[in-house]
């Protein structure tokens, strides 16, 4: 009996905590407008994603060398990305309003892209009508437009549900898949069963994300069913034994947080947790970026690098739990802003981990689909540089920006000027309020911050330093000024990915920055016998120990230098053999 109570005050909890979870909302792109770096990069992924390979006539119809046997999947994403971006960087979109207009010409007499569906499901082919599942959403979010409805209840009775029971027999055996095949495009590779499957194994799973957000806008027992069945599949699936695709698990994970968001299951957000956390442990790089297969470290891929970032946020906003939001933080800088090129797209890179000390460029740019995973990861990063909870503010990142948060009937107006992460500064001026009360605000402090002071006005105020957040209640009156302020310091630190670390190998890092040597020149890598003192030259620079040994960061702005061509090539990776 005593059992059963502590059980059932235990689930109490839990839901309890799941309600305020949901609570916690990110900002609406309308209500922030950034400036700085952030804005920056929006800015020049919207240039690439306007420039001549993105033009309407270039993406309809589907060219073969675009779409290489994926129907739907670089129109969708290019779509995606131009949706949420162009609002996230308060643009207008050159193409996109004519690209919408032509997409139900686009399609096939069933409404989606591809053949018509056969008795032998393509992979890709969901795959790819996944991003048009998102595409018809997203725009109906922003447009309310009821057409993107009619739409997708022509896909969804069309191409979705017509799968019903085929995702139950879904190929997962390992001893059927080839494991040591594939490129940076994936391609369709045989049939097994009733499954045309890919090299990109477990693409079926990016299905998933489309279908559920389809299913948040035109619910029914009949989606909801093909839903539970690839989601009963997905969970069945050994990742590292079959060497799915990073990309696939991650973008699944992503539909499963979805569900989550809808059904309150616990079980989901439980499956999900469990599952990054073997994707970190097992198949992420030194620099937080991706090995493109589970437990295959040949490259990475900004696509899977995006979903990670997205994925950790989330955890963080449904758990509470810091742990994945310094995730974040460590992903954002070092390996979205890292595989950010000159032009505003995103390439590939090699897999850094012992042995492999060095970061180098693999491709410059995987423009048929990481330029625009990118654009979606740059959007929302700018949305969720504040989110809103139940009479509470919380700041979990810190970018320039002008935001207004409403809390209720009431508003406030907050300018944000940031330094970090190259040093610990961040200041809010109160440019408006309506407030008539207190309101609790929430800021980031990660595990990598020292001694934070806070100010009001120049006075001191006291805080709460709680689950990875300083907490304090000021009176958010115009014209008032509050500024935060922290240390951080060079630690060396191991890999997160603990099946390919070795005990004597450690990153560099100072606050959330990976600290690296400059090895264009493929000089013999450099390793110390104790954690070196380091000498500040600039807000990216170090020097290191007795002969000076330069360090930069792999942070990087659209430096036109990161190239496969120019051999760039950084050391980010070093054997330290008396760390005290």
């Amino acid at each position: 009996m005593i059992k059963k109570q502590i059980l059932a005050f235990g689930i109490l909890c839990f839901t309890n905590f799941i309600g305020y979870a949901q609570l916690l909302k990110p900002i609406n792109f309308a209500d922030i407008r950034t400036r700085g770096e952030l804005n920056i990069r929006a800015q020049k992924n919207l240039d690439r994603l306007e420039s001549d390979i993105y033009t309407p006539e270039k993406v309809f119809p589907p060219r073969e060398e675009n779409t290489a046997g994926w129907p739907g999947d670089y129109e969708g994403r290019v779509l995606v990305s131009l949706i949420v971006e162009s609002q996230a960087a308060h643009r207008k979109p050159k193409y996109l309003e004519e690209m919408m207009r032509m997409l139900p010409q686009k399609l096939n007499r069933d409404g989606y892209f591809g053949a018509l569906q056969s008795d032998i499901i393509q992979e890709q082919q969901l795959s790819g009508n996944s991003w048009l599942l998102r595409t018809l959403c997203e725009y109906y979010y922003w447009k309310r437009d009821p057409k993107m409805k009619e739409y997708l209840e022509r896909v969804i009775r069309n191409l979705v549900l017509p799968t019903k029971g085929y995702h139950a027999i879904y190929p997962i055996d390992p001893k059927e898949r080839d494991k040591t095949k594939g490129a940076a495009i994936g391609y369709a590779e045989k049939i097994i069963g009733k499954w045309r499957v890919s090299s990109d194994i477990g693409t079926d799973f990016v299905f998933l994300d489309g279908i559920v957000q389809a299913y948040g806008i035109i619910p029914s027992p009949e989606l909801k069913s093909i839903i539970d069945e690839i989601v009963a599949r997905f969970l069945e699936i050994d990742l590292k034994g079959m060497k799915v695709q990073a990309h696939a698990t991650l973008t699944g994970l992503r539909g499963l947080l979805r569900y989550y968001s809808i059904t309150k299951q616990p079980y989901l957000l439980q499956a999900v947790i469990q599952r990054y956390n073997l994707y970190r442990s097992t198949s992420m790089t030194a620099d937080f970026e991706n090995f493109n297969w589970f437990d295959r470290p040949e490259w990475t891929e900004p696509c899977a690098i995006v979903d990670s970032y997205l994925l950790a946020v989330q955890l963080w906003q449904y758990t509470n739990k810091p742990f994945y939001l310094e995730d974040a933080h460590h992903i954002y800088y070092n390996g979205i802003a890292n595989t950010q090129r000159a032009n505003g797209g995103f390439g590939l890179n090699n897999c850094p981990r012992p042995g492999y000390n060095s970061l180098n460029v693999n491709e410059n740019e995987a423009w048929w689909c990481c330029t625009m995973r990118g654009g979606e990861g740059l959007a929302r990063a700018i949305q969720y540089s504040y989110f809103i909870g139940v009479k509470e503010i919380v700041i979990p990142f810190f970018n320039n920006s002008v935001a207004t948060l409403k809390l209720g009937n009431q508003t406030v107006t907050l300018n944000q000027t940031s330094v970090y992460p190259f040093e610990g500064k961040v200041s809010f001026d109160v440019l408006n309020s309506s407030l008539n009360s207190a309101f609790t605000i929430k800021v980031f402090a990660p595990y990598w911050t020292k001694k934070h002071k806070l100010t009001l006005n120049g006075r001191s105020i006291p805080f709460v330093l709680r689950n990875g957040f300083l907490i304090f209640k000021p009176k958010l009156s115009k014209g008032n000024k509050i500024v935060l302020t922290f240390d951080q310091q060079i630690k060396a630190e191991h890999m997160v990915n603990q099946e390919y670390s070795k005990p004597d190998f450690y990153t560099l890092n100072y606050g959330p920055l990976i600290l690296g040597i400059d090895n264009t020149n493929k000089q013999p890598e450099i390793s110390f016998t104790k954690l070196p003192k380091f000498t500040r030259l600039t807000d990216r620079d170090w020097m290191a120990g007795t002969n000076g040994i330069h360090f930069s960061t792999v942070y990087q702005l659209l430096d036109p230098k990161v190239t496969k061509e120019s051999g760039y090539s950084k050391q980010i990776l070093f054997k330290i053999a008396d760390l005290k």
